[in-house]
């Protein structure tokens, strides 16, 4: 018998390639093989070791709860939510989406420019006066030995905000042409992680503080920083709130082929998510820089990254990596740091010669005192209550994953939007303090000195903070078992085909 005979049949040497491809794709992508054919997702034969990828064009992922949903195109005031979480997924503005907010970027600018030249205050006391800008109290604290906390607040009121203006006047510049250049993704992506650490509303929540104190002390007199600050903060907000990301991002192409981290190519192609059905989850992945969903040909691992995307060249991963852990590491922390916070005075004030140290809850039963009642309760609210929610939020939430409960889900989604925002508000107290230590130095006639209590304090916010943008709240959802292989296809169109869309409302402004 020669080795012709050996050869199969040509239609079983036809399965048999067929079979190898399926196999060798499997193993490419580090998955198990699937069903060859799921409906309106075709796979591709592959050639070698090139692999396919889908861009679904009109498709979006809930950044809460992980909910694949399609959103139609939006009309100007229209905002889309999900509909499973009802958070936020998609918004038009009606304003021209790059010449408001640029507008409002450079004064902006100006503003910040007249905030760090010229004086902020101004105390007179017995007839000696002190004069601080912008940059005094992280240096009186840094020449205490309070270095962190003086990093700490140089950085989110004089080092970050300049940095998040120049990027979004940039990345505002570049989307006014046709197509968005291929540097400014990188720099719109590292805004994004920014623009929280730009703190200058609550820096001027402590400026409030700090004079409703002085005015019982001294003589103070406000200086054109503070009110070009109060003019920034204004500002900064209007553009955030009237630039359209989404606009911005669809003026970038994506790109025909990407690499993953192997090396292996993938080839990309831009499909319309409305002509197709929906793939299962486990195949869909999407970019929490622009939002651009894929589809893949099979399984994705959760927290590996699988490469670049196909649009902003962000790395790309289903879930963060070891989310639980890391939050509940930074929580603990936080937790330990937080009892000092409150034990351990936060400044010592000498008023001739006589004087002694304030905790934060001192700090809030002297304003309560002095008859500023609104103050008080603002301080205590966003350094009392704010850390102990935030805490008691990630702890819940945290154990409510780890036990895989399917209790109020959409009640913690919320909770953890809510901490999300109001995360940064806890810096009032180590604002207040740095601005105190730079004015109030004379000696035995009045002095204000900072104290441990805040370096744990500000510990805490920081930790606190880092805990909430470690945690993935897709998790949640993920161990309750509510991101299953496939979408869910409860809704149906009038033709009676299945459709999954976001919730359109009609927003109140703009």
């Amino acid at each position: 018998m020669n080795s012709a005979d050996l050869k199969p049949a040509p239609a079983a040497a036809r399965a048999i390639a067929r079979a190898r491809s399926v196999g060798d794709g499997a193993r490419a992508l580090g998955s198990r093989v699937l069903p060859p054919k799921v409906k309106g997702f075709r796979i591709g034969h592959r050639r070698g070791r090139t692999a396919k990828l889908h861009a679904l064009d009109g498709m979006c992922e809930c950044p809460t709860c992980g909910y694949f949903q399609r959103v139609p195109e939006l009309e100007p005031g229209q905002v889309a939510d999900c509909r499973r979480c009802h958070g936020q997924i998609g918004r038009r503005h009606t304003n021209p989406p790059v010449s408001t907010p640029l507008a409002f970027c450079v004064a902006s600018a100006v503003l910040y420019l007249t905030a760090i030249l010229e004086p902020l205050m101004t105390l007179d006391l017995y007839g000696r006066d002190h004069t601080v800008t912008l940059l005094t109290g992280p240096y009186e604290l840094w020449r205490e030995g309070w270095g962190p906390v003086a990093l700490l607040v140089a950085a989110a009121t004089a080092i970050v905000p300049p940095i998040v203006i120049t990027q979004m006047l940039v990345v505002l510049l570049a989307a006014s042409r046709k197509t968005l250049p291929g540097w400014a993704p990188g720099v719109m992506r590292r805004y994004e992680r920014l623009r929280p650490w730009s703190m200058i509303e609550v820096y001027m929540l402590g400026v409030f503080v700090a004079y409703t104190k002085l005015i019982d002390l001294a003589r103070v007199e406000v200086g054109p920083a503070v009110y070009a600050l109060a003019a920034l903060m204004v500002t900064m907000a209007a553009t955030d709130s009237t630039v359209d990301v989404d606009l911005i991002w669809k003026k970038r192409r994506v790109s025909r082929f990407v690499r993953r981290p192997n090396g292996q190519r993938v080839i990309v192609s831009l499909i319309d998510a409305t002509e197709m059905e929906l793939p299962p989850a486990q195949r869909l992945v999407s970019c929490t820089s622009c939002g651009l969903v894929c589809a893949s040909e099979y399984d994705l691992p959760q927290e590996d990254v699988l490469g670049r995307c196909p649009r902003c060249q962000a790395s790309v991963r289903r879930r963060k990596p070891q989310s639980l852990a890391r939050c509940v590491a930074l929580v603990l922390a936080a937790v330990v740091l937080y009892i000092p916070a409150n034990l351990y005075p936060v400044m010592t004030i000498i008023k001739l010669n006589r004087g002694g140290g304030y905790t934060i809850m001192d700090g809030v039963r002297g304003l309560y005192e002095t008859g500023a009642l609104p103050l008080a309760l603002l301080v205590f609210f966003a350094s009392i209550t704010v850390p102990v929610l935030k805490i008691l939020g990630l702890s819940s939430m945290c154990w409510c994953t780890w036990r895989g409960s399917r209790i109020r889900l959409v009640d913690r989604s919320r909770l953890f939007r809510l901490i999300d925002f109001i995360g940064r508000w806890s810096m009032i107290d180590v604002f207040m303090v740095s601005i105190l230590v730079a004015l109030v130095h004379f000696g035995g006639i009045g002095n204000i000195t900072a104290d441990p209590g805040v370096f744990a304090f500000a510990s805490v916010v920081v930790l606190t903070i880092a805990a909430a943008n470690c945690f993935d709240p897709r998790v949640m959802w993920d161990a309750a078992g509510m991101n299953g292989a496939a979408l869910d296809r409860s809704e149906t169109r009038p033709d009676g085909q299945h459709a999954v869309a976001a919730c359109l409302t009609e927003p109140v402004g703009a």
